[in-house]
């Protein structure tokens, strides 16, 4: 696959139908971090050691390559920063491997459930997505994927530490666990900041929509864990689950009592944004990321009846600045972004349908 393949504006395999619980968790991801033995950390490696790692988990790859898994291989550094931007609004690679200046790639399989990087802050990152609150089944697609890997390729481990990592928060298993939920409900009712601070006594953290450094948008949160070192997969897969459970309960409990107390108001703030959606001319990525989530809470509540939930995914990916301007065709001012956004937005809810630059008239 080309790279222009993994760039189309269409949501991506992990933010479809995810279950039961979808009205709150929108997708769960498991990270594994590993290094090769026998060469430094990325932090202090040179570009031919940078080389040496990308050929290595590159050949492995190429054993591994499938019907089911077909996997390409891209350069960090060959890629445009746009094209970075968008893979990071994919989350199919992070904030700190778009900026990689010293030699980094990132593989990823077709149907993006899989993205592996190379020399990000260790040597490999292995990441699998999927919709929906499917931690043990997320799992076990890392798992599986790892003891391929771990046939190939000299992974560094420690008898009494176990995998052995760049970050220290990162010894042990390596595993970082992660569920994005949309707690609008949490958030309105000023619940979040008592939820992180209950998170953090039991080794959990709450994080922005791209992880570690990054805020919230349109109350999107991941709550993944934090401590690896000291427990099994097993146990932080459990703990987390048990969490992300009693989050969904207090979530639903704050939707119903925003219903019960204040529905007008409640009623009133959805269909606003609703029509703001469908009629704006300029909208911030801000705007749009706040209105897209009280338009998700009018569907998840009954409120609103004919928007699908897969085009609520959709606009949630292109009201992102990157993927803004790679569906515009060209590199956009703010001002400019901020029109062709609502552009975009307006096309998506009024008939499901984008026009590419070239098929109307480009104006902005």
């Amino acid at each position: 696959m080309n790279l222009d393949y993994f760039l189309k504006a269409e949501a991506p395999s992990w933010m479809g139908d995810g279950g039961s619980e979808d009205d709150i968790v929108i997708s769960t991801r498991i990270r594994l971090a590993r290094n090769l033995e026998g060469f430094r950390f990325p932090l202090i490696f040179t570009d031919e050691e940078a080389k040496t790692i990308d050929q290595m988990v590159t050949q492995a790859f190429y054993q591994l390559n499938d019907e089911k898994h077909n996997f390409s291989h891209f350069t960090i550094q060959e890629m445009p920063a746009l094209k970075r931007q968008v893979l990071v609004e994919k989350h199919l690679i992070s904030p700190m491997l778009a900026r990689k200046e010293k030699f980094a790639s990132v593989i990823i399989s077709q149907d993006e459930a899989i993205s592996v990087m190379v020399n990000e802050e260790d040597h490999l990152r292995i990441q699998c997505l999927a919709p929906g609150l499917r931690l043990v089944e997320t799992y076990d697609m890392a798992n599986k994927l790892d003891s391929q890997l771990e046939k190939l390729l000299p992974f560094a481990f420690h008898q009494d530490f176990g995998y052995l990592t760049s970050c220290p928060t990162n010894v042990g298993t390596g595993l970082r666990a992660s569920v994005m939920m949309h707690l609008p409900g949490l958030s309105m009712t000023k619940q979040i900041k008592a939820l992180t601070q209950m998170l953090a006594r039991f080794g959990m953290v709450v994080r922005g929509i791209y992880g570690e450094g990054s805020e919230n948008l349109g109350n999107m949160y991941q709550i993944s864990n934090q401590v690896t070192l000291g427990k099994s997969e097993d146990e932080i897969i459990d703990d987390l689950q048990e969490v992300v459970m009693q989050i969904i309960e207090q979530e639903r409990k704050a939707r119903q009592a925003l219903l019960a107390q204040s529905s007008i108001a409640l009623e009133d703030r959805i269909h606003r944004a609703y029509g703001t959606l469908k009629h704006a001319r300029i909208m911030t990525s801000e705007e749009a990321a706040t209105c897209l989530s009280n338009v998700r809470l009018g569907v998840d509540l009954g409120i609103i009846q004919d928007v699908p939930k897969h085009i609520l995914n959709e606009c949630t990916i292109l009201i992102q600045p990157g993927f803004v301007q790679q569906y515009a065709g060209t590199t956009l001012e703010p001002a400019e972004r901020d029109v062709f956004r609502a552009k975009l937005i307006r096309e998506k809810l009024n008939n499901g349908k984008l026009k590419r630059k070239g098929e109307e008239k480009y104006d902005v």
